[in-house]
């Protein structure tokens, strides 16, 4: 069986190279280890560099899943073989989070934080059992942390909330990270309220 993964990340084309890097980094990476990939569709930023490197390594093993107000935009990524539209947000995200084996989540907007914070609720409720890794290039999650440890410390999270995801700096053994990360079953919900 291959490994299937959620991939959250930006749609910015106005960021420091070193995160298109990781994520090309990243995309090789799982290209060349045949893992099927979910994406949100588009053709700019992180999204984009991920798309563009599975379609160099004619690798077919990636859905892009977008809004159809997205499309006539013109924002999806061209090149895709596997592109499914949906009428809402919500079911986008619903739709890439189905039937996977982990999600990641690369530096992002709005978007990307209110994805991995979805995906994290989603967890704590014991909907979504999978891993949950955040690629945290440059330290650009740090401020997200100090802000759930600070929801831990006012008593708005359980501390044991902040062992739902893995924090990672580098992409290189990501494949291990998914494996050694264990997988939760619906148990979970009794620690979901304080």
């Amino acid at each position: 069986m291959s490994l299937s993964v959620c991939i959250y990340c930006a749609s910015s084309n106005a960021i420091n190279s070193v995160y298109y890097q990781e994520a090309e980094k990243l995309a090789r990476l799982l290209a060349q280890n045949n893992v099927n990939v979910k994406f949100g569709g588009g053709s700019s930023g992180l999204m984009g560099k991920i798309a563009d490197v599975y379609v160099e390594e004619n690798n077919d093993n990636i859905v892009g899943i977008i809004p159809k107000f997205m499309c006539e935009e013109g924002w999806q990524h061209q090149q895709l073989k596997q592109l499914i539209v949906t009428e809402t947000m919500h079911e986008r995200k619903q739709k890439m989070i189905e039937n996977v084996d982990a999600a990641i989540a690369l530096p992002g907007g709005i978007g990307t934080l209110e994805e991995v914070l979805e995906v994290l609720t989603w967890k704590q409720l014991g909907i979504f059992l999978k891993p949950i890794l955040l690629v945290n290039i440059n330290g650009y999650f740090d401020p997200l942390l100090i802000a759930l440890e600070h929801a831990v410390s006012e008593n708005f999270m359980r501390k044991e909330h902040l062992q739902l995801f893995t924090i990672i700096s580098s992409v290189e053994n990501i494949l291990q990270d998914i494996q050694k990360n264990p997988t939760y079953d619906v148990s979970i919900r009794k620690i979901a309220q304080i």
